[in-house]
């Protein structure tokens, strides 16, 4: 979703790759219950707390910034959301998967649980309405779910596969635990001993973001 510009308040919405596939499914799993903002074209430095006009114009720079139009690639965008922390946050909330990249055989399986780190006046926790996480290459993952969430938000993400035929699709996942079984397909390697991909982790409550690269190695 985009503003297409700053003197009119203009909002261009559309979906992405992700919610047109769900959408086409028609089977009523497609429910808008949430949204969020973010702010990734933004660049704060540009904000000049010594502008020779004064303090009105400190944000100019940024107030005259072009913004982006809506796109459907759920890779590129929504990197930066806007959270709601409560007053007096000395430190950003910052998201802890145990690895800072992951490396699978071929069949292997990993759970992870992610945590939250300076969050609500705690060193670590987890947040309650618990963890999206998206793989940018499902094929790349015979098991690919969350558990520990019971909204229906959660339970349509986690029930409705994502079916591919040889496509490159992302997936989209929500739970306090990540269960991972890399692929055991060989004919997606082709000529390759790899295949890689990213998973982005987001906390739900926190809005605290982390994206590693994935590795699915070939077993002969």
């Amino acid at each position: 979703m985009g503003y297409l510009n700053n003197q009119v308040v203009t909002v261009d919405a559309i979906l992405t790759k992700k919610g047109r596939e769900v959408m086409a499914k028609n089977d009523g799993s497609f429910q808008i219950t949430q949204f969020a903002l973010g702010d990734d074209e933004i660049d704060y430095t540009l904000y000049n707390p010594t502008h020779p006009s004064g303090s009105s114009f400190y944000g100019e720079a940024i107030d005259n910034m072009p913004l982006l139009e809506a796109f459907p690639d759920e890779t590129q965008i929504m990197k930066y959301q806007l959270t709601t922390l409560p007053r007096g946050t000395a430190k950003l909330p910052v998201l802890d998967l145990g690895y800072a990249a992951i490396t699978l055989k071929q069949g292997a399986s990993l759970a992870i649980t992610p945590q939250t780190l300076s969050y609500l006046g705690n060193n670590q926790a987890f947040e309650t309405s618990g963890y999206s996480a998206t793989i940018s290459d499902v094929r790349l993952l015979g098991t690919f779910s969350g558990v520990g969430i019971n909204t229906t938000s959660a339970t349509n993400a986690n029930t409705n596969a994502t079916t591919t035929i040889g496509t490159n699709v992302s997936k989209t996942i929500v739970g306090t635990q990540i269960n991972l079984r890399a692929t055991t397909v060989n004919t997606l390697f082709g000529t390759n001993t790899t295949l890689s991909a990213t998973l982005t982790v987001v906390g739900l409550d926190s809005g605290a973001r982390l994206t590693i690269p994935i590795t699915i190695t070939k077993t002969t």
